[in-house]
């Protein structure tokens, strides 16, 4: 994953637990770099070591953990530099949604080496809709779950989402229900 990742999950470890908390979090994760790169792509592991070291440090588990670095990340992006792009993207929930794979792909121009997953919304109404989310990484859909609901507030939209369909329960991908007012 990208540093740009990395640096997300220091500013809400430091967020919850402040600086000496994050250094605890990267000694139990085993992490030596002093700043991460933001366009630099590290292992994806070292990014699975930090979670599940501030889910430790700050007593949370890990799908709450990954719910909330969802949240944020939604935030943090905007804020360092990719709020036009953002923008760009769509000026409504649904519309942001539906249009993700293709913010991926402009990203990935500034990214060679992304790697991110698919999302695609089926079953569209005014008021809700089917997202399908496509992974080759394990364990993030709790992210996803974040996203959804940071991205409501972004679009000032108030989001229910329930995790319909779960690959960890042997689903080929994840399916959220996405509903809003």
């Amino acid at each position: 994953m990208y540093g740009l990742v990395n640096k997300a999950v220091e500013e809400l470890a430091r967020g919850v637990a402040g600086d000496e908390g994050w250094e605890r979090i990267k000694l139990r994760a085993d992490v030596r770099e002093v700043e991460f790169v933001g366009l630099t792509a590290y292992p994806d592991e070292l990014t699975y070591r930090l979670v599940a070291a501030a889910s430790e440090e700050l007593g949370m588990p890990a799908e709450d953990m990954l719910a909330a670095f969802g949240e944020h990340w939604v935030r943090y992006t905007a804020e360092q530099g990719w709020g036009p792009m953002l923008a760009a993207a769509g000026d409504s929930l649904p519309t942001f949604l539906i249009g993700l794979d293709s913010l991926h792909a402009r990203i990935r121009l500034t990214m060679p080496a992304l790697a991110p997953p698919s999302f695609r919304c089926t079953d569209v109404t005014d008021t809700s809709l089917r997202l399908h989310y496509h992974s080759h990484r394990d364990g993030l859909a709790p992210m996803v779950t974040g996203l959804l609901r940071g991205l409501g507030a972004r679009f000032d939209t108030p989001v229910g989402v329930v995790h319909a369909v779960r690959r960890s329960e042997g689903a080929d991908h994840d399916e959220f229900l996405v509903t809003w007012p």
